[in-house]
């Protein structure tokens, strides 16, 4: 891969990291902190945006959003830091996942039965 073109997938990356935790934030602004419903509406322009960013990359999609997980965790604790105000702490930067022991994940959670479930 040429230097430009690692280049420009990390500015998309950028790009589309910007558009997603902005557009959210816009639309937290709106419903959460009662601004004006004209942030939601922008935030949710923002959001269709980051939805087209990707699709300039040229590598495939499970590609591009696997690599661009990591880039999302980092630019969302400088978005917390410098946006928020929030230092991130060590837990912020070296939790654990929170998956109980002996989970693997893969599992359904069932519903309870109801009384004329277990009667059929």
């Amino acid at each position: 891969m040429s230097p430009e073109l690692v280049l420009t997938s990390l500015a998309l990356f950028a790009l589309a990291g910007l558009c997603e935790i902005g557009g959210g934030y816009l639309v937290w602004l709106w419903l959460r902190e009662g601004q004006s419903v004209l942030l939601g509406a922008l935030g949710g322009m923002v959001l269709f945006v980051y939805g087209v960013v990707p699709t300039l990359q040229p590598a495939p999609f499970g590609r591009v959003y696997a690599a661009y997980g990591g880039v999302f965790v980092v630019l969302s604790l400088l978005w917390g830091a410098l946006v928020g105000r929030a230092i991130p702490d060590r837990f912020d930067l070296f939790r654990r996942p929170a998956v109980p022991r002996g989970c693997r994940g893969d599992h359904v959670l069932a519903a309870p039965m109801t009384a004329a479930a277990r009667l059929a």
